[in-house]
């Protein structure tokens, strides 16, 4: 499969490099050759991406994720840049590659990850390793349908179906056809490229940090290129320029030390669920405002440049409501993009006892919740654990970090186990940065119309990494359509999307 996809490879650059030449398309014009080259071959590139999808990419399978990998450092050799798999042990490997430019007086790094969340067969529609085209949106009534053959018309409506179609081996298909598109066209990037592709990122990103220290040298940049996350939610390309930091904590409280008969204790023995409920409830008020003292007062102001961006952001959220079944949201309907600059408090789980047909008549021993603590640019993750502890405290609680022995449960009425889990920081570049200018020209280029640019986006992601310890700024180049499924069963990449793709890594390839 893979010969027959570099012989169509290199049947598409022949052609394309006729059908450059024949249209006259200016020989530096980056972006008409992308569009050249993809219109002769859409087969092509859908049947690569689809190679690369069918391969299990879970970071804790190490051998098919070591495929992954493989294969991809093979693509980047195929097209010219020197590329390497870096190893730590007992760490998916990074795949590396570096493409100097002559006279080039500025070097972009692109940043992807080619693994993915692990998956729940029983909810898909169909295998999530083994791709599948289908008309449409599954929800819309999409049907699939066989894969195109060469000179077939492609609708730009079709979606691919499969796990990390979105997120994020998308860009990797971007990208590799971009290149394929100025060879074809006979034409040089602009920049010095490197590319660092990770294989963790699902996982937590726990040997990044290693990684990045230990080959510094090789991953000197003026701009890193963080090609993840989809468009806005109006299906405008956005360039993002800032990731929300992570942290969080488990919250476990006691009652007594078994099940108790609610006919027999109720009204008499302390019920952990309450307990939780009452010590949860305590930490928002009804606005969605975060209760806990000082959670918002390390948060850094946004600068000007931003606060003009944020007056262009599509008036969206009237929508959004609509297509969420949300008669209202949090703040007095604030917009989502002001409440994506401070912090926010989430409980993702709550457990105590069973409900529904497991239900029983007793008094639960416990109550758990998980929560995630989304971080604002200046907030500090050890300090905002710091802070919820000691608000937990002032609800009379005393925190343990282990279960509690009989000693502790008879001296303490009301107690509180607490794990905490490492975090990371929020990351934002300044908007008015000189290279910043430049791509955004270039995705403007790309899109054929304005750009959504929001100074931050909702998720997190370890790009303090790239801003703090490679000293080099971030801008987020996402792709994945908004309604992509990201993480969840069915997910899919609509082909418009991709085909933004590809424009706008050969703009950013090409920038003046």
């Amino acid at each position: 499969m893979a010969g027959r996809h570099q012989l169509l490879r290199m049947l598409g650059i022949l052609l394309c490099a006729l059908l450059v030449t024949a249209d006259s398309a200016p020989a530096e014009d980056g972006l008409a050759a992308a569009r050249s080259f993809r219109q002769a071959n859409e087969a092509s590139i859908l049947g690569a991406f689809a190679e690369l999808l069918s391969i299990p990419n879970v970071a804790s399978d190490s051998e098919n994720i070591v495929r992954n990998a493989e294969l991809i450092r093979g693509r980047l050799e195929e097209r010219g840049v020197a590329a390497e798999l870096w190893t730590l042990n007992g760490a998916p490997p990074v795949v590396f590659g570096a493409l100097d430019v002559t006279d080039a007086e500025r070097t972009l790094g692109f940043y992807v990850h080619y693994d993915g969340q692990p998956v729940d067969l029983d909810q898909w529609d169909q295998p999530p390793w083994s791709p599948t085209l289908y008309t449409g949106a599954i929800e819309e009534g999409g049907r699939p349908r066989p894969w195109p053959q060469p000179g077939e018309a492609v609708d730009p409506e079709w979606r691919i179906y499969g796990r990390s179609s979105g997120d994020d081996k998308a860009p990797l298909a971007a990208i590799f056809a971009a290149l394929d598109a100025l060879e074809a066209a006979g034409i040089e990037p602009s920049s010095n490229l490197r590319f660092l592709f990770e294989g963790e990122e699902e996982a937590g990103s726990e040997h990044l940090e290693e990684y990045l220290r230990q080959h510094r040298e090789d991953l000197e940049v003026d701009v890193w290129l963080i090609c993840d996350g989809p468009v806005h939610q109006s299906r405008r390309p956005q360039l993002v320029f800032g990731v929300r930091g992570y942290t969080g904590l488990d919250i476990t409280v006691y009652g007594a030390t078994r099940y108790l008969h609610s006919g027999h204790y109720g009204n008499w023995a302390p019920n952990p669920a309450h307990l939780l409920a009452r010590l949860l409830a305590g930490m928002k008020d009804d606005d969605g405002n975060v209760l806990v003292e000082g959670f918002y007062q390390d948060t850094a102001p946004i600068g000007e440049a931003e606060r003009a961006a944020m007056a262009t952001l599509p008036d969206f959220d009237d929508d959004l409501r609509r297509e969420l079944g949300l008669a209202a949201t949090e703040a007095d309907n604030a917009l989502l993009a002001e409440r994506l600059l401070i912090p926010s408090l989430n409980i993702r789980g709550l457990e105590s006892g069973a409900v529904g047909a497991e239900a029983r008549n007793v008094i639960p021993t416990e109550a758990t919740a998980s929560i995630d603590i989304r971080l604002a640019k200046g907030d500090d993750p050890v300090k905002m654990l710091d802070r919820v502890e000691e608000h937990i405290r002032r609800q009379g609680y005393h925190i343990v970090r282990d279960e509690p022995d009989p000693a502790v449960r008879l001296e303490y009425p009301k107690i509180a186990r607490v794990s905490r889990r490492e975090g990371y920081p929020a990351a934002r570049t300044g908007m008015d940065l000189a290279v910043v200018g430049d791509i955004i020209g270039a995705a403007g280029r790309a899109a054929d119309g304005p750009l959504v640019l929001p100074p931050t986006m909702g998720g997190s992601l370890p790009l303090y990494l790239f801003t703090e310890l490679l000293a080099a700024p971030v801008v987020i180049v996402p792709i994945a359509n908004h309604d992509d499924n990201q993480h969840a069963p069915n997910e899919n990449l609509r082909l418009a999307n991709l085909w933004y793709g590809i424009d706008l890594m050969a703009a950013l390839l090409t920038l003046p």
